[in-house]
């Protein structure tokens, strides 16, 4: 009997395999990208990861004790709305192909959290791979796509993450449009949130695809790591992000990793620098912190409504860096009501002024303009041709500047 399953399981395996191959070949051969048109994160998402605080340590009881401090602490009222369990959450397939959800740690089944994440006015998103497993080796989607698409719709899934690891000798774009596909016949709408590390130049060819992808390797919890060999810090990846700006709007965002605001790495200084920035570029916001547990400068941190509205501003423009002089920079970002939102970073060991002209964003040297400070929330008043700041090391003033 049990060398009949095994049969089966193989001619099953089989199948999928040659309908996946059959596919990635028709890719290969040049056929073109279809456009995504989900309708779906017109503004950047804003939600909850498990990965970088808890690795593969996730739970039914952590996910939803996390959805109850995201309420709590008023995250869910800011605009952070998926709760998302990245890898670890799945363990085998059954004998029909079904993925399998750690029965120990999940025992009421995803159905039930789904619903449970859904009761506190928020949205439910998973984690799944292109490759035929995931980054931990659990199993991954590769000729399972239609089939995971249609179970996670029935759990109410709002959200998939899904990542690029035991992938062998796929081709990128053909694999993550196979999912695409299985996602558009779900019969339920779910963000499509591509994670291949910015290895195949995503921000080319994923507007057709997906609504975010990773636009760089993985972050770290520092602010520079010196090198790429140790991982990414913030001032790296804002290094890459800056010039992909043309490739990002509604619907389809360049993704700068998750936010490790509160994990402990970094100082609030460079935190509010982080978060700062990452609004400034329309990044998805994902916490990665234990919210349970976070103090009151990092949820004010993460709850800065008017940084947020930067980030969530319709008319869905990424910032991008228009100066530079030396570890001294000035970033802009194009508003919906004509104003510029502006950050001046400091990536210096040393505390210093930085200038931004109005010719820097964009407006002519003699226009009047109102200046606030969104770190401050205070108006500083009617300036004209510039506006300058003392900035700490590693830190950020973050204003917009609005003419009057």
């Amino acid at each position: 009997m049990q060398r009949q399953f095994n049969n089966r399981r193989t001619l099953m395996d089989h199948a999928r395999c040659v309908l996946g191959v059959a596919a990635l070949m028709v890719f290969a051969a040049g056929a073109p990208l279809r456009a995504l048109d989900n309708g779906l994160a017109r503004t950047p998402p804003m939600g909850w990861n498990s990965w970088n605080k808890f690795a593969c340590d996730v739970s039914e009881s952590l996910i939803k004790e996390m959805a109850d401090a995201i309420v709590r602490t008023g995250m869910r009222d800011a605009g952070y709305h998926y709760v998302v369990i990245d890898d670890c959450w799945q363990v085998s397939r059954d004998a029909n192909g079904n993925i399998v959800p750690d029965p120990q740690r999940f025992p009421s089944g995803m159905k039930a959290l789904g619903d449970y994440v859904h009761a506190k006015g928020l949205k439910f998103g998973i984690y799944s791979d292109a490759g035929t497993g995931t980054c931990q080796n659990r199993p991954g989607s590769r000729g399972y796509e239609f089939q995971d698409a249609r179970q996670y719709a029935a759990w109410g899934v709002d959200y998939l993450k899904y990542d690029w690891c035991n992938h062998s000798t796929q081709d990128s774009a053909a694999s993550y449009s196979i999912m695409r596909d299985a996602l558009a016949k779900s019969g339920r709408p779910i963000v499509f949130s591509l994670c291949e590390w910015g290895s195949t130049k995503p921000w080319l060819w994923a507007k057709e695809v997906g609504n975010l992808w990773r636009s760089t390797d993985d972050i770290t919890d520092k602010w520079d790591t010196g090198k790429k060999s140790d991982g990414l810090g913030v001032v790296q990846i804002l290094d890459i992000l800056d010039g992909l700006e043309s490739y990002a709007g509604p619907g389809h965002w360049n993704d700068p990793d998750m936010l490790e605001v509160g994990n402990g790495g970094m100082t609030a200084t460079e935190y509010r620098a982080h978060f700062s920035l990452w609004c400034l570029m329309a990044a998805p916001l994902m916490a990665g912190n234990d919210i349970r547990s976070m103090n009151d400068e990092i949820r004010d941190i993460l709850t800065n409504r008017e940084v947020i509205a930067v980030d969530q501003d319709p008319l869905g423009i990424q910032g991008r860096r228009v100066k530079r002089d030396g570890d001294l920079e000035v970033w802009a970002k194009q508003m919906s009501d004509g104003s510029r939102a502006v950050a001046l970073l400091n990536r210096g060991a040393q505390g210093k002024t930085i200038q931004v002209s109005w010719t820097d964003i964009g407006y002519p040297a003699q226009l009047g303009a109102g200046v606030r400070d969104l770190w401050e929330h205070k108006d500083l008043g009617h300036l004209k041709g510039s506006y300058s700041a003392s900035v700490p090391s590693h830190g950020v003033v973050m204003v917009t500047i609005k003419p009057e």
